[in-house]
């Protein structure tokens, strides 16, 4: 298995989950580098760019990746979706030019390329990393992220009551409130609509969630959690480390693929 380098602690949670997919497919498979450029028809260069974090895949990349690796490329293409919005925000760079499909590189070239990816710890090929300035940088973006999660975690106050009988988790009024000194706090009331699950913060059956993002989908599955038995710890809107461990949980209960993202067959199993 590779021993892949640490992804840049700036990048964006949405893209850093579909590299870390990919790069657990690319192990998965068995394929060398070489392999794998050969059989999706992308030169071993552009993987190297892909699974180091640097440039967005093209959905066709991704699709081929899921297909020589034996997975439903469903859920990967999910993630990639989330990934194309983040890189389009900004937050990740400025979106690299869509690549067409490219012969393989020689062997020499491609076997250089693969022992830069799969770098023992201690080496780097980023001459970046070298300087003082390159490292302060980055304990100063670690630090800070470091901080603002410290933060947000004490600022975070639920209140949650058991209603009598089924388990459901309830309480008043529906729309959030926000502390005074942190994020919104979202209210949990689990009702039952049409032979399905509801909290009332979100009413979506498709939306695709995954660790990183925030906001009232995101409250609405961790209603939906609790009400069926896994704590993805504080109803806030955010899709921290907590609710990401509920959602294979229930994933793994429900025979689902395990990846920790909310899609369609998700919401299917924690509205039923």
């Amino acid at each position: 298995m590779s021993r892949w380098k640490a992804l840049p602690a700036e990048l964006d949670p949405r893209l850093r989950q579909l590299v870390v997919r990919l790069r657990r497919l690319k192990d998965h498979s068995g394929l060398s580098l070489r392999q794998v450029a050969a059989k999706t028809g992308y030169s071993a260069s552009s993987w190297e760019r892909y699974l180091g974090g640097r440039s967005l895949p093209p959905r066709e990349a991704v699709e081929a990746m899921a297909r020589i690796a034996g997975d439903d490329p469903t859920r990967l293409l999910a993630l990639h979706e989330v990934a194309a919005e983040a890189w389009a925000d900004g937050r990740t760079g400025t979106p690299a030019p869509r690549e067409a499909p490219e012969k393989p590189e020689t062997p020499k070239t491609l076997e250089a390329t693969e022992a830069e990816i799969t770098s023992y710890p201690g080496q780097t090929t980023d001459p970046n990393e070298e300087t003082g300035h390159g490292r302060s940088l980055r304990i100063a973006l670690v630090a800070g992220t470091v901080a603002l999660v410290l933060a947000l975690s004490s600022a975070v106050l639920l209140v949650v009551r058991l209603a009598d009988g089924g388990g459901a988790v309830s309480a008043a009024p529906l729309s959030p409130s926000a502390s005074p000194s942190g994020p919104r706090v979202y209210e949990c009331e689990a009702r039952r609509t049409d032979g399905r699950w509801y909290a009332g913060n979100s009413g979506t059956r498709d939306t695709v969630l995954a660790e990183g993002l925030a906001g009232p989908d995101v409250a609405e599955a961790q209603c939906l959690l609790r009400r069926a038995g896994f704590s993805p710890g504080a109803v806030d809107g955010i899709y921290g480390p907590h609710t990401r461990q509920a959602v294979e949980q229930l994933q793994k209960r429900a025979g689902l693929v395990v990846d920790g993202v909310v899609g369609p067959h998700t919401w299917g199993a924690l509205r039923r």
